[in-house]
């Protein structure tokens, strides 16, 4: 149609170009389209009239201009969307205008188009030059967006640079990590999916395959693709393609089942209405811009009457295949002649079905966006009036320069360029669900707005429903996550996607899902079973209220009560020969000393403090010198006493009483000394060993000095030894009662104990080492009151007629 300014218009009416065979000895016939008519795009070319109409009708905008309009079919191929970019950008025009009355008919000021990312690739390239604008509504590849190879070039389409990000979101929202990948092997294909690779990888995401194809490809080819998805274990597929190369991938997975496969798809084919015949795709999910409504518009589609489509050789194509009917004799026989009673409004196909318009608008607004920066150019508002003069002469370049900033609001939809000429990105997030009557439909889920700030771009707001009419989000995931309490191992040769789980080393935890590493727990803290948490370690000590603790305490208490009733029976008969006989006094002390030996047992017994660590040692060591000194007294004064009945001997005198009193008290200061500078310079203290379990804590008293512990013990020792040595001297002077033998015996097993002691001391683990030093100080006691008073005991309670000086100064055996 001429006006006063031509907006060109390229359109991907039909599939395929036919293909010419050159003999090269005659001229080759004109480039001509093949295959059935795409209707949808057909709806985009009659959107463009529609709005050029709307244009010329409007008293705002380009009041008393009409704009023209060349459109031509680029056949989805290249060169013939050369061959038409050449035509409307060499403006030939088959009338000269002369007179007044001279238009612009021939020059076209901008072009709408192409569908296709290559295809306006390669017109780009040839109006660049001549600073043609072309405003394409359907090409997103991201190489359009360099404003160095491609000058002139705008879209009223977000870039795939948008849609790839958002789809790499997408896919990490629902915890997808192992896909698959094709595309159409075109400039939209390529650049797209390298763009979705490179934000997948950003997102941790890991592709099984990646492969292309084209429409134009053999069919093995195809085949090979369609086989690579059968077998994969990637649930998820992410097609980057045309609807056309989309179309024809699917024809051939429905000829062989398949496992389901849950499709994310790109805006380029998830919208397009003529797919949702395959019906196994159902589920699939994907970004599409955003649905608008545009009035007026359906009237307009539905409005052709016979004689428009006969003067349109593309409608009357499409008149033909859609009532399978012919107009005039160019039809095949075959068909019965149209007779004008049809009617468009019956039959379902996209070009009628205006429910949902997304590019359908992308279309619409770059019609607007060319009127409007014509419109700057050209017009002028004086005192609120426009006025627009039709012979004003405006070349192309002043109209891209004014479609630079455009900015505008139509239908409520605004329409703006940034400096790459593309508008901002907001996508509808679009799933295939099947109605009620078993069709599938598109329904709108959520929406992306590339403009909000990170990580509010993305938002759902109503239920989805997946693969095989799911309601559970799909799994695909090379390797199941890891639980808390594992850690990944990438398995060797393969993405990062694929691992093992390892269970976390012992006294390690990991306590997220996936964790790469374990991290070990603090030193008073250990993992529980799972591996997962850092629980507070057991704390260990000998306690009151554990079955070993009331035993060693029982018979502590037990012991210092068999001393007392020792103790008594001696009182109740001190005036007996066999009491008087044995040196009472000592006997009371060691009877004395004895019972705190018992108890001192129960210091050791309980939560170690700083008291209980100083006296646990030092009465041990105090208590048990005193003991020792008793003992020893006694051996002596067994010693000197038969010494004493020799002639000539009077030693008694040497050693009565108060030297046996002194000699306690010497050999006892001695320890009392060695403790005190114990304590005094290192004594010991509680404290928490975490060496010996690494699963709880040992609460023990630390020496604080070994030397004065070994001093300690040693010094016992010693005199326990000494006891020993005097008493086997002892042990066959004349006696019915000689106590000299029940030392020996005593001290044989006090050694004995203290001796197996030591190694078991440094061997016993934890509360071990206490309930072997308790068991040593039970057992030595024991030894030496039963040794020592037992058998007197037994004589005074049970045998009283030996309790007799007669009987024990007779020189036979007792």
């Amino acid at each position: 149609m001429d006006g006063d300014y031509v907006i060109g218009g390229v359109f991907s009416i039909h599939y395929y170009m036919h293909t010419v065979k050159h003999n090269y000895t005659t001229m080759p016939d004109s480039i001509r389209c093949s295959g059935s008519i795409d209707s949808r795009e057909l709806r985009f070319s009659r959107t463009m009239i529609f709005a050029i109409e709307e244009i010329n009708n409007s008293t705002e905008l380009l009041p008393g201009i009409k704009l023209g309009y060349q459109i031509y079919d680029s056949c989805s191929s290249v060169p013939l969307a050369v061959h038409v970019t050449f035509q409307l950008s060499s403006g030939l025009d088959p009338v000269f205008y002369t007179g007044d009355n001279c238009s612009q008919s021939g020059m076209v000021m901008a072009i709408v188009g192409e569908s296709g990312s290559t295809p306006s690739i390669s017109m780009s390239r040839i109006i660049g030059p001549f600073n043609i604008p072309q405003v394409s509504y359907f090409a997103t590849c991201a190489c359009l967006s360099d404003k160095q190879q491609h000058p002139s070039f705008f879209r009223t389409i977000p870039s795939d640079q948008f849609q790839a990000d958002a789809l790499a979101k997408l896919v990490k929202h629902f915890g997808w990590t192992w896909i698959g990948a094709i595309r159409s092997d075109s400039d939209y294909g390529n650049n797209g999916m390298a763009s979705f690779l490179d934000a997948a990888h950003k997102e941790g995401i890991c592709v099984e395959y990646s492969e292309s194809f084209y429409r134009t490809h053999p069919r093995s080819r195809i085949q090979r693709v369609a086989d690579i998805i059968r077998r994969s274990t990637a649930v998820v597929v992410v097609a980057f393609t045309g609807p056309g190369d989309m179309r024809i991938l699917l024809e051939e997975l429905s000829l062989k089942p398949s496992p389901p496969r849950q499709w994310i798809g790109t805006e380029a084919w998830v919208t397009d209405p003529d797919m949702l015949r395959f019906s196994f795709c159902a589920g699939a999910i994907g970004f599409g811009i955003e649905k608008s409504v545009i009035p007026g518009l359906r009237d307009f589609l539905l409005d052709l009457s016979l004689s428009k489509v006969a003067a349109s050789p593309v409608l009357t194509e499409f008149w033909e295949d859609e009532f399978n009917c012919r107009l005039g004799q160019r039809s095949a026989t075959n068909k019965n002649a149209c007779y004008g009673t049809e009617d468009i409004e019956t039959i379902q196909s996209p070009y009628t079905d205006t429910s949902q318009l997304r590019i359908t608008n992308m279309v619409y607004k770059a019609v607007y966006a060319i009127a409007h920066a014509i419109h700057n150019a050209m017009c002028q508002e004086t005192h609120s009036i426009t006025q627009c003069d039709k012979f004003t002469s405006i070349k192309s370049k002043q109209v891209l320069t004014q479609l630079k900033k455009v900015k505008f609001s139509q239908n409520g939809y605004d329409v703006s360029f940034d400096a790459n000429g593309d508008p901002v990105a907001t996508y509808e997030l679009i799933n295939w669900q099947q109605s009620e009557s078993g069709s599938i439909e598109l329904v709108t889920v959520g929406h992306y707005d590339a403009s909000l700030p990170v990580g509010q771009e993305f938002h759902i707001n109503r239920n989805l429903t997946w693969m095989e009419g799911g309601t559970q989000v799909p799994l695909s995931v090379c390797s199941d996550s890891c639980p808390a309490g594992t850690r990944k191992v990438l398995q060797k040769g393969k993405p990062i996607c694929c691992y093992d789980c390892i269970l976390c080393p012992e006294g390690e935890i990991s306590n997220a899902t996936d964790s790469p590493e374990c991290f070990p727990c603090s030193k008073e803290f250990w993992p529980n079973a799972k591996r997962d948490t850092c629980l507070p370690k057991s704390v260990e000590f000998l306690s009151f209220n554990e079955g070993l603790g009331i035993i060693l305490a029982a018979f502590s208490v037990g012991g210092a009560c068999l001393t007392i009733m020792t103790a008594a029976v001696f009182h109740r008969h001190r005036t007996s020969p066999i009491v008087r006989a044995n040196n009472s006094e000592l006997s009371f002390l060691l009877l004395f000393s004895l019972t705190l030996c018992f108890l001192c047992s129960l210091t050791f017994i309980g939560a170690p403090s700083e008291w209980s660590c100083m006296l646990r040692h030092t009465a041990f060591g105090i208590t048990f010198v005193l003991c020792m000194s008793c003992v020893l007294g006694k051996t002596i004064v067994v010693l000197m006493a038969f010494k004493a009945t020799l002639p000539g001997r009077n030693v008694m005198k040497w050693f009565g009483p108060p030297q046996q009193r002194m000699t306690v008290v010497s050999f006892t200061s001695i320890q009392v000394v060695i403790c005190t500078l114990w304590l005094v310079l290192s004594p010991p203290f509680p404290m928490k060993n975490l060496t010996t379990y690494k699963e709880r804590i040992i609460l023990e008293c630390a020496l604080g000095s070994a030397i004065g512990f070994w001093a300690v013990l040693g010094y016992i020792g010693l005199l326990a030894v000494f006891c020993f040595v005097l008493a086997v001297l002892a042990r066959k002077l004349p006696d019915n009662f000689n106590e000299a033998k029940l030392i020996t015996f005593s001290m044989l097993i006090f050694c004995a104990v203290w001796v197996t002691f030591i190694p078991a001391y440094v061997s016993s683990p934890g509360k071990f080492t206490v309930a072997v030093e308790i068991f040593a100080i039970l057992a030595s006691s024991f030894g030496l009151i039963l040794c020592i008073f037992a058998p007197k005991c037994f004589i005074i309670l049970f045998k009283p007629e030996k309790n007799t000086k007669k009987h024990l100064m007779n020189k036979s055996q007792f």
